[in-house]
């Protein structure tokens, strides 16, 4: 585990909090499990600090579903701005755009509230963990179709080994804990 280089050295408690889980979700996989950080009302307001410092002149904060939710709510809160969830297929009742896109063991879909990302909106886009980057990349898309500029991609974790910053070339990508 690394501190991304423009972190400041005392979120590195962050990293003893992260949760090594092996063979989740299957056999081979070592899932970083964040949810102790979040119950640390420390750590969960330096994250949430971090993060919200990085948002920039952001109009408004995109949080995808679900732990990106949670992040996202803070950060907005933090940065002064409102909270846009993209959530999954059939979760909303009026829908402006969706996304289709590839996983490693199927497809999922992507919606945005209609209503809620203007056109012309500069967005500050928050996620738990960076992983391949479909989802972030099918949400930078998603947000793109209604017509927002996504300023950034803020993360608390990024599985640098799995390639994921690639897909968000051109995107400022900022990650507190790197793997």
């Amino acid at each position: 585990m690394s501190l991304a280089p423009d972190v400041d050295p005392a979120l590195e408690r962050l990293a003893g909090l992260v949760r090594d889980v092996p063979d989740y979700p299957e056999p081979g996989v070592l899932f970083r499990d964040i949810t102790p950080v979040l119950a640390d009302a420390d750590a969960f307001t330096a994250v949430s600090t971090e993060l919200a410092a990085l948002a920039g002149e952001a109009d408004v904060v995109v949080g995808v579903e679900a732990r990106g939710f949670l992040i996202g709510a803070a950060v907005a809160l933090v940065a002064g701005t409102g909270i846009v969830p993209v959530r999954k297929a059939g979760k909303l009742p009026r829908v402006a755009a969706s996304r289709t896109y590839q996983l490693e063991y199927g497809s999922a879909t992507l919606e945005i509230p209609a209503d809620t990302v203007q056109a012309g909106a500069r967005v500050f886009l928050v996620d738990d963990v960076l992983a391949t980057g479909g989802t972030a990349a099918a949400a930078v898309a998603l947000l793109t179709d209604v017509g927002a500029q996504v300023t950034g991609f803020g993360t608390l974790v990024e599985l640098t080994a799995l390639g994921g910053r690639a897909r968000l070339a051109g995107i400022p990508v900022h990650s507190l804990l790197r793997y």
